[in-house]
């Protein structure tokens, strides 16, 4: 196999049934479910022949797009007609004539039975007398195919025996890769000569696609889209379909939202692949590692006794290490703070290291036994990893390094592994809180939504309304397709414009069957789908003993290129859209890939979200807790979590609590489906008082329309003698210049006993007033500053310290401040 260049009924009725067990909370039958999909072979169970009615062979959600496409060369309407599992017509009108489809090269007629509102299973598409495979109308259209796609991730993971209760015994294998004869890794694997003279333990994480190969550039974006997934879920309300006990995971019932626990896997790998202190390059991350030859197929992972191999480190791979380990940073924290922190720390090393070695670039000629996943130019990666650290950290060098970035300016693209700028687009677009300048946020957002015009217009030129264009099928052209489906699902969230929504749903029409071929291009989803994907161990066309793939596989799909001589024997003259095989040997277009896998997995999510009833924007407070100093004020930010339906008003009020607590500014908020994502301030006052309590409230943030939050807001007393010192701060002035200044400020714990967060305060001398924090939440009132920890960095042992920094306007003199506070002590 050569280097992989752009890794860009009744099983249908299985499939199904998985995710209902799922949704029900039965592992059991769930993985009975899972296992019985792939039960009967080929020559057991044909598949039906090819129909000329394209549609969705999954189905349709009952509120999206209904759309389908005719194979017809009449110049003239059809008659078409939608027919329950009964056989009695339920709906029927004319067909538009689209006429020819360059990418397919056939001639189309469009259907459009949008305007049926009824639910169901089995229904057919009937026009110009013939039917279309069955299909189904539904709410929970969707739950199976998410939980299965990302099952996938734990049948690729490597280091781990997979477990019959949670994939079905036929996908039941030991631990490959764990130096167990006759594996010879991955505990202890030795560099390629010249790259290094030590060995590293990189067990773990998830194989590549259909080979033993783990690379970092591509665990990059499937880790990002995995936990992205979570990410833009937790922002829509929608998060607990993928929290704990959601997906068929060894980890499921340890309080840790699955997909995270799944995500997790490769996170550590990623961290595994870091250069260690102390070694050349260190900091930096290694290209990939895999067998020293191709394996050949089929070879189970356990089986494989080649030699593995790390490859020498590359910037590209240092910046994918740095961006996720910054997301996971981020996303974590609330989950596992501990864990938040190494990859905090791990992103950061990796940042300064690709600094050092900015064009450490990985060649084309390291193909062999593995893909090279060559990369000319790494200055997506460079915004990426940027825009991800400063979405969790705030700091000013990662601001600057976004802002000063080409791609911070240029149009969004389409993501995929070697390009990943508009990764970091949607992340600066969709985080709440992210340190940039209003107008840039703006010019980011609107980048986002006007690619995704683009992939609505060029679906629209088509008879297929794919989102990519003819000269778009190439390998990966399914993930391609998924990808750009994102964009408009993010384009959705910005705006809460219907097309976008339509625009991304269509596309999951087009993966699972409305397409040139007739073709599901997800094994166990449709009654046409692929199941011969090109892969080491799930091998049943080659050795009848190995299952099929397990439904929720994604297909490379269509590649005009036809690099495999089995698509070079059988696909000679396909117009492009067409040049696609369901044979295992075709891997050009038929391998399976983590980053395509991904993909599906998000596109999945987002159309799995029930949408029956829209759902109402949350308000959003942040932080969710603040303290105000006595005789003083402090702000929280106030915005919501999607665009609504029409101007909403916003109240903040006092809900229970101390009444010296109040919210005196900005009490009364507007939010238009214009400005619903920016920030609006709310000053919370604590009155002076002769009492020695620190009292707290709680206040509400609630309107008509909007799911209403909370926040507490506890009073820093000054009526008391400050207990005695068990801190100490460092202050000091990081760069200055005409009328502002930025300063890093260290708080350590000179104590016997953790701190379980921490609260910093001190008063100005002058008229230094802070506009921005990073690592921490500053508020000021006057002079007087609060800074509190961010959630991550708050637990500190004895001796620990804790760093944050922020910027500062002045005038005149601009002095260091003498006194200092940390949770009400006076500190050295």
């Amino acid at each position: 196999m050569p280097p992989l260049l752009l890794r860009g009924g009744s099983r249908r009725a299985a499939a199904v049934l998985a995710g209902l067990a799922l949704a029900a909370g039965t592992l059991t039958g769930t993985a009975l479910a899972a296992d019985s999909a792939r039960a009967a072979s080929p020559a057991a169970l044909a598949a039906p022949a090819e129909s000329p009615v394209r549609v969705n062979q999954l189905g349709y959600l009952p509120d999206g797009p209904k759309r389908a496409t005719v194979v017809s060369t009449a110049t003239s309407p059809l008659t078409w007609q939608l027919r329950d599992a009964s056989g009695t017509q339920v709906a029927s009108g004319s067909t538009t004539v689209r006429g020819a489809d360059q990418a397919s090269g056939q001639s189309t007629h469009l259907v459009d039975f949008g305007a049926f509102t009824g639910t169901g299973a089995g229904f057919t598409l009937v026009a110009g007398g013939q039917a279309s495979h069955p299909f189904d109308i539904s709410a929970s259209l969707y739950d199976g195919l998410r939980a299965d796609s990302m099952s996938f991730f734990y049948q690729q993971r490597s280091g781990i025996a997979i477990d019959a209760t949670l994939a079905g015994s036929a996908y039941a294998r030991p631990a490959g890769h764990l130096g167990v004869a006759p594996n010879k890794g991955d505990t202890s694997v030795p560099c390629q000569a010249g790259v290094c003279d030590y060995r590293l333990d990189v067990r773990g994480g998830w194989y590549d696609a259909g080979d033993h190969g783990k690379y970092v550039v591509n665990g990059g974006i499937a880790t990002w889209q995995v936990v992205n997934s979570y990410e833009r879920a937790r922002r829509s309300g929608g998060d607990a379909a993928l929290g704990d006990s959601t997906l068929r995971v060894p980890e499921r019932g340890n309080g840790v939202p699955d997909v995270l626990d799944e995500a997790r896997w490769e996170l550590e790998f990623l961290m595994r692949m870091q250069v260690p202190a102390g070694r050349p390059s260190a900091g930096m991350a290694f290209h990939k590692m895999h067998d020293a030859q191709w394996t050949a197929v089929p070879t189970r992972p356990e089986l494989d006794d080649k030699v593995r191999e790390l490859h020498r480190p590359s910037t590209a791979a240092t910046l994918n290490l740095a961006a996720t380990a910054a997301q996971c940073a981020r996303v974590y924290a609330p989950h596992d703070a501990a864990f938040a922190a190494r990859c905090l720390n791990a992103a950061r090393i990796a940042w300064t290291a690709a600094k050092a070695n900015p064009n450490v670039l990985a060649p084309a000629s390291d193909n062999a036994g593995g893909g090279a996943y060559e990369d000319a130019d790494v200055s997506d990666e460079f915004y990426w990893a940027a825009a991800e650290l400063l979405a969790t950290t705030g700091e000013t060098q990662y601001r600057d390094a976004v802002t000063s970035s080409p791609h911070h300016t240029k149009p969004a693209d389409g993501p995929w592994w070697g390009g990943t700028a508009t990764l970091g687009r949607i992340t600066l677009a969709t985080v709440a809180g992210v340190s940039l300048p209003a107008d840039d946020v703006t010019r980011v957002r609107g980048a986002l939504t006007a690619a995704a015009d683009g992939h609505l217009s060029t679906a629209a030129g088509q008879g297929y309304a794919v989102p990519i264009p003819a000269t778009g099928y190439v390998w990966g052209s399914n993930s391609a397709v998924a990808n750009n489906a994102m964009t408009l699902a993010v384009a959705y969230e910005l705006t809460g414009a219907q097309r976008y929504r339509a625009g991304a749903l269509e596309s999951l029409d087009y993966l699972l069957g409305r397409n040139a071929l007739d073709r599901s291009y997800v094994t166990g989803y449709g009654e046409r789908a692929s199941e011969n994907q090109h892969h080491r161990f799930w091998a049943h066309q080659n050795d009848a003993s190995l299952p099929h793939p397990p439904a929720g596989s994604f297909a490379g799909g269509p590649n005009a290129g036809l690099e495999d001589p089995v698509a070079k024997e059988r696909l000679t003259g396909c117009a492009p859209a067409a040049c696609y095989v369901d044979d295992i040997g075709s891997y050009a277009t038929n391998e399976v890939a983590i980053n395509w896998n991904s993909a599906l997995a998000w596109l999945a999510s987002f159309a799995a979200e029930r949408r029956d009833v829209p759902a109402s924007p949350a308000v959003q407070v942040t932080p969710a807790a603040v303290t105000v100093p006595e005789g003083g004020s402090a702000a929280v930010g106030v915005r919501l979590s999607a665009a609504p339906a029409q101007d909403v008003t916003v109240t903040v009020a006092r809900s229970a609590g101390d009444e010296d607590l109040s919210a005196t500014a900005g009490t009364t908020l507007v939010f238009t489906p214009a400005n619903w994502a920016t920030t609006q301030q709310v000053s919370v006052s604590a009155a002076q008082d002769g009492d020695a309590v620190a009292g707290s409230a709680t206040f509400g943030a609630a309107g008509t329309g909007v799911r209403a939050a909370s926040f507490t807001a506890t009073e820093a007393d000054d009526d008391t003698a400050p207990p005695s010192a068990s801190c100490a701060v460092t202050y000091r002035v990081a760069s200055s210049w005409g009328n502002g200044f930025t300063a890093t400020v260290t708080v350590k714990n000179t104590g016997t006993s953790a701190f379980s967060g921490w609260t910093a305060g001190w008063s100005f001398a002058g008229d230094q007033r802070i506009s921005s924090a990073w690592n921490a939440t500053a508020s000021q009132s006057g002079s007087a500053v609060t800074v509190r920890d961010s959630g991550w960095n708050g637990s500190l042992a004895p001796g620990a310290s804790a760093e944050f920094g922020f910027q500062a306007t002045y005038s005149g003199a601009n002095a260091v401040p003498t006194r200092f506070t940390v949770n009400g002590a006076v500190c050295s």
